[in-house]
């Protein structure tokens, strides 16, 4: 478990990352809104959301000429309950 969290929390650690899965989280599910949120050319883009991918935060679907994405929700559970036990066991502050 402990590589899957290191590999996603790499994968959030650039800002461009982080705001297109924020975006993801909140609903967004083309590419092509998604494009307009945040200021990086498509390629780029294109990059990021691989990455995202790869770390097992989001799937992807190709609808036609669309390239669908979605959040994986068992891995906004799996970082919950980290973030959860870390309090519990170092909480005190």
């Amino acid at each position: 478990m402990e590589n899957k969290l290191a590999s996603i929390f790499k994968a959030l650690g650039d800002k461009n990352r982080l705001k297109l899965f924020e975006r993801i989280v909140k609903g967004e599910t083309c590419g092509c809104t998604l494009i307009n949120k945040v200021d990086v050319s498509q390629p780029t883009m294109t990059y990021h959301i691989n990455i995202l991918e790869k770390a097992g935060l989001i799937i992807s679907k190709k609808e036609g000429t669309w390239r669908k994405l979605f959040v994986k929700k068992d891995v906004l559970v799996l970082i919950s309950n980290y973030i959860q036990e870390l309090e519990k066991s170092g909480g005190n502050n």
